[in-house]
């Protein structure tokens, strides 16, 4: 999960948390209508807390705001209809299956009987009545360059001498890391307590710091330092565990711990044996449920339940939640991706989210059988693009529907890269890959908020956000027209989306345009209420 986790915070750069101000050049598609003259859309006011909650719902038009349309689908074309269930298998870390947002959307299986150690419905794993576990107890894994470095005989020459780059580089980044970041928690610990000890009490604002008027040398330094860490954009709290844990994995790095500890021991299968498949438990949240936070966090984003006045609200809502847990703090096995896809699969799965990925997949040939698997039992796949801010059309992403990277081998496959709520050139997440051939189409990426463990609610970002948007609009096609297959389903979300016309900052830099057209292969963003009409109009042919 190494390029796909969630972006917390990157301690050296500020995340984009202004509110839209620039002027917006969209397509208007809403009635599926080509319109040659771009419309001009300016938003006066940044956008505030309780729309920040569920931008990637609004639209683009209306609320000014590159959301998918999702209000307008429930309010106009959804209202009184209920479709069918759709199952979704979530392919991550694990989900907390008790939140109390989600319990109601759980998949239970009917053909299990829980608790009896009997594998009643005989596929091979006792008591999986919510799903399965690949991962037993591990929560913490290798990198697959580290386990490549540890086993040459897993690839090629090349392949084995481009994982050491990876880890000569990483050990360098991790030296220069680590300084940066004991620096960082010093200035943010120091000026905390300073902060804490003038206004006597453990949690200010922004606004309180701003507001200090001092000419004493210490609350000068700590009031400029604290507004600098504010526009991480997330609690200092938070702030702290997110820098502690930053520096925890450059300390690792730099004791090699990881390519000392084999973690997979523990679960007692040969990981380079497709056929060795009886591992694991039907523990889908895992030993740990701060582990899952990532698994629970894209769940939400499918399915929480909508106007409930709890947290934020999912995008499908008439969806049950089919847990595989496979996904570990490090890169996940090709072997437990390949026969999660196929488990999901199997038990009813119509849409499968993938918020996961690697740069190296020495088994990935396990990994296209169980795509090809899937596409043949009309299963679509929704997978985030990464969140290295590369073009993955040259830079390897696995998993891939292309061995070439051109020349797709299934059409059940889905690429998504992140969007940001701003509006304008800033419309791309930062830190999103791209790809004119192998990302297909853009969505809501930039906090995202949703379920969290132990009933809990947390903006998160990354591509592993923008997935699941893209899946819930996708259970939400499949629920109210189950006729039509995954490949139309992939490409109504892919031709309905909303095509922006604008140059676009890439990778945060801002002496790098490019038009939006140029980034994926469709060239827009997804939209539900284009999507609906979209579907409605092909399940009459």
């Amino acid at each position: 999960m190494n390029s796909i986790k969630p972006i917390y915070i990157s301690a050296f750069a500020i995340l984009a948390l202004a509110g839209c101000g620039a002027s917006k050049q969209v397509s208007n598609t809403s009635t599926l209508v080509a319109v040659s003259a771009p419309l001009n859309i300016k938003k006066n006011a940044p956008i505030n807390e309780s729309d920040l909650k569920r931008w990637s719902h609004l639209d683009i038009v209306k609320d000014t705001i590159p959301g998918m349309s999702v209000d307008k689908a429930y309010s106009e074309l959804l209202k009184g209809k209920k479709g069918v269930t759709v199952i979704v298998g979530i392919v991550d870390s694990g989900v907390d299956i008790e939140h109390e947002d989600l319990k109601s959307v759980v998949w239970t299986n009917k053909k299990e009987i829980a608790g009896n150690g009997i594998d009643d419905d005989k596929n091979g794993y006792i008591d999986d009545i919510h799903g399965w576990n690949f991962l037993g107890d591990i929560t913490k894994e290798n990198y697959e360059y580290e386990r490549i470095i540890k086993n040459k005989n897993l690839v090629d020459e090349k392949t084995y001498q481009d994982a050491k780059a990876i880890s000569d580089k990483k050990t360098a980044d991790a030296t220069a890391g680590k300084t940066r970041s004991e620096q960082m928690l010093i200035a943010l610990n120091e000026s905390d307590v300073t902060l804490v000890r003038h206004f006597g009490k453990s949690v200010y604002t922004i606004e309180e710091v701003k507001a200090i008027v001092s000419q004493e040398p210490e609350m000068q330094k700590s009031k400029a330092a604290m507004e600098q860490m504010f526009s991480f954009g997330i609690p200092i709290a938070d702030l702290k565990v997110a820098v502690q844990k930053q520096l925890n994995g450059f300390n690792t790095v730099l004791n090699g711990e990881n390519l000392k500890t084999d973690y997979r021991k523990v679960l007692g299968d040969n990981p380079e044996d497709i056929t060795d498949t009886k591992y694991g438990n039907n523990n889908v949240m895992g030993p740990d449920k701060n582990s899952i936070l990532h698994g629970t966090h894209v769940a939400g984003i499918v399915a929480q339940t909508r106007n409930n006045t709890m947290g934020g609200d999912g995008v499908a809502n008439n969806v049950e939640i089919l847990t595989v847990r496979a996904v570990p703090d490090g890169d996940e096995y090709d072997k437990d991706i390949a026969l999660g896809i196929r488990y999901a699969v199997d038990n009813g799965a119509k849409v499968i989210n993938g918020s996961f990925g690697k740069s190296f997949s020495p088994q990935k040939q396990w990994v296209y059988d169980a795509i090809k698997y899937a596409e043949k039992k009309d299963v679509l796949i929704v997978h985030a693009a990464g969140n290295d801010a590369k073009d993955i059309d040259f830079a390897d992403n696995f998993p891939n529907d292309s061995e070439d990277k051109i020349t797709e081998f299934a059409d059940n496959v889905i690429t998504i890269g992140a969007l940001n709520f701003e509006y304008g050139n800033k419309v791309v997440a930062r830190f999103s890959n791209i790809g004119k051939i192998n990302v297909d189409v853009f969505a809501p990426g930039v906090k995202i908020y949703a379920t969290t463990p132990n009933d809990s609610y947390k903006y998160l970002q990354g591509t592993s956000m923008a997935a699941p948007n893209a899946a819930g609009v996708a259970a939400l096609i499949r629920s109210h027209y189950p006729k039509l297959s995954a490949q139309q389903v992939k490409h109504i979300l892919m031709d309905s989306g909303v095509a922006i016309i604008t140059d676009v900052v890439i990778s945060g830099k801002p002496n790098d345009t490019r038009s939006f057209a140029t980034l994926s292969k469709s060239g827009k963003i997804v939209n539900a209420y284009n999507a609906l009409l979209m579907a409605e109009k092909m399940s009459k042919k």
